[in-house]
């Protein structure tokens, strides 16, 4: 079965083209979503997340989000350690997943794709741009959060002219109608490479 990795920078509408893939009967696995999952559930990451950031990495057994960002967006040593953590865990949960599909493709969506060499064990790679204002607009709208904040998180990705580089298709999400046309197009091509 082939991989899809599925990419953009924060706020470029990755979500919203996973879920135009969805429509289309194609299995859909968010990374960053079984990630959160794995570090709630997992008493071997929350040891692990526990010890790296300490006691206060969780509050009533859920991750304290807030606390942790503000330390990895401070210091990227400790995202670079927490990805070791959890990165891992989530690649074999990604496995057992896969195994459970029955469609020619799956599509893995990974913000930090080609940041965590993730894009080695893809087939093929569709990277999701908008212009840096749209994404900006979105995330205002979307999260309880500054602009400050989102252009701290920006700048630990890759710009979209480095992943568009590497990938095979690439999606500009400006317009829904537009995006929905290009899923179509991209989802036809890969049924023929399937």
């Amino acid at each position: 079965m082939m991989i899809v990795g599925l990419t953009g920078g924060i706020g470029s509408g990755k979500t919203t083209v996973a879920k135009e893939f969805e429509k289309l009967g194609i299995p859909v696995y968010i990374a960053d979503e079984e990630a959160k999952k794995l570090m709630n559930r997992s008493p071997v990451i929350q040891r692990e997340l526990t010890h790296l950031f300490g006691k206060d990495a969780y509050v009533d057994g859920e991750l304290n989000r807030p606390f942790i960002a503000n330390i990895i967006f401070n210091d990227k040593s400790f995202l670079e350690k927490m990805n070791a953590i959890v990165h891992p865990r989530v690649a074999k949960h990604f496995n057992k997943w896969i195994f459970k599909q029955n469609a020619p493709y799956v599509i893995k969506e990974v913000a930090i794709l080609f940041e965590n060499g993730g894009d080695q064990a893809c087939d093929l790679i569709i990277t999701v741009v908008a212009p840096k204002a749209v994404r900006i607009k979105r995330l205002l709208q979307r999260d309880n959060t500054s602009k400050e904040k989102i252009e701290a998180i920006m700048k630990n990705q890759w710009s979209d002219e480095e992943k568009a580089k590497r990938s095979h298709f690439v999606i500009n999400n400006v317009n829904l109608s537009d995006t929905k046309a290009q899923v179509l197009q991209i989802h036809q091509e890969i049924l023929k490479k399937s």
